[in-house]
């Protein structure tokens, strides 16, 4: 149903996330507001919600989507709580924007899938922002138009400057290479059907017990090979990049070619310090592009398949991590309602 004048939104999470999208939707896009903001922590979620005009704050995720004036969800919580928070959604029939993951494992994703299949039609979007980033799109555009001929292999690096002192070995494939998981099944159009792990020698500089840096390897079903490196306290930035090698040429992106500076003695540009600057504008344009689909009684982009299948992958790459196998990934056959 077309939804007429500002999308009210209840954004759930005032993290890092969560009051980056706050400011987002107050500064950035246009058509909607922030109508509800919740959080465990009932004094963040009050300071965040006197940012907004109207706005009120919230502990409870359902009482927030049941307030006046909620049209919409924005999920920025933590992993954990996103299945409870999805189906509360569902019980309201609200248009949903969730953060990566869908859910932290596939047998929960799982269930979001046949919730959403019972309300008979999609509710939910997965922000997997980087279909909504302008290189990676014109990238896309590139292989879908065939002019390369088949793509047959991708080269990814995924680096960051540094990562908490907790940031663990099995988050470097459930917080980091989840985007090339997702990244590489949009724009091959492909499934991941195996994964392996090579790990070299430790970083140094790595927080301790952190086997940083790791060479992943996905194996498509249409016969690509994918190789990410990742390698999450290289200490000098944060870089995303991917070339996919095809039959008739290759194409690249992420070198981030902006404005080159000479200095004496030095010469060179600005390297991104995190992935909310490198990213900014492609957030500013996924969320511009859930409201306006919203509020055209649409849902587009990243499904809740999307979300299902990258959590699958995961695990798989989990198991590799420990292993050092190939590991084939167990996942269900594609449900028609999500063709």
């Amino acid at each position: 149903m077309t939804q007429q004048g500002t999308l009210g939104i209840a954004v759930i999470g005032t993290g890092k996330m969560g009051a980056d999208h706050v400011r987002r939707i107050n500064d950035v896009i246009s058509g909607a507001r922030v109508a509800a903001v919740v959080d465990i922590d009932e004094a963040r979620a009050k300071a965040v919600a006197d940012l907004s005009e109207g706005c009120q704050a919230f502990t409870d995720p359902a009482a927030a989507m049941a307030a006046p004036g909620v049209d919409a969800v924005l999920i920025a919580s933590p992993g954990p709580a996103h299945e409870a928070a999805l189906l509360s959604a569902f019980e309201h029939d609200l248009p949903v924007l969730c953060e990566k993951p869908l859910t932290p494992d596939s047998e929960s994703a799982l269930r979001v899938l046949e919730a959403e299949q019972r309300l008979g039609h999609r509710r939910v979007q997965v922000g997997f922002m980087r279909r909504y980033d302008t290189e990676f799109m014109k990238l896309k555009t590139l292989l879908a138009s065939g002019e390369l001929g088949r793509p047959l292999l991708m080269h990814c690096r995924h680096r960051n400057a540094s990562v908490h002192s907790y940031f663990t070995t099995e988050m470097l494939i459930n917080d980091s290479v989840v985007h090339e998981m997702d990244q590489s099944r949009w724009l091959l159009e492909q499934e991941i059907a195996n994964v392996t792990v090579l790990k070299p020698t430790p970083n140094s500089n790595a927080p301790e017990g952190l086997a940083d840096p790791q060479l992943v390897i996905f194996e498509t079903t249409g016969g690509a090979i994918v190789n990410v490196e990742i390698f999450a306290s290289c200490g000098f930035g944060y870089q995303v990049q991917a070339e996919a090698v095809c039959e008739r040429g290759t194409a690249r992106v992420g070198d981030a070619h902006g404005m080159l500076v000479n200095r004496p003695g030095t010469w060179g540009g600005e390297i991104a310090p995190d992935f909310v600057a490198r990213f900014e504008e492609a957030y500013d344009r996924e969320v511009q592009a859930w409201v306006n689909a919203t509020k055209r009684g649409e849902v587009e982009g990243p499904s809740a398949w999307d979300g299902y299948a990258a959590a699958a992958v995961c695990e798989a790459g989990v198991r590799a991590q420990v292993t050092g196998e190939r590991t084939p990934v167990d996942m269900i056959v594609r449900p028609a309602f999500y063709a």
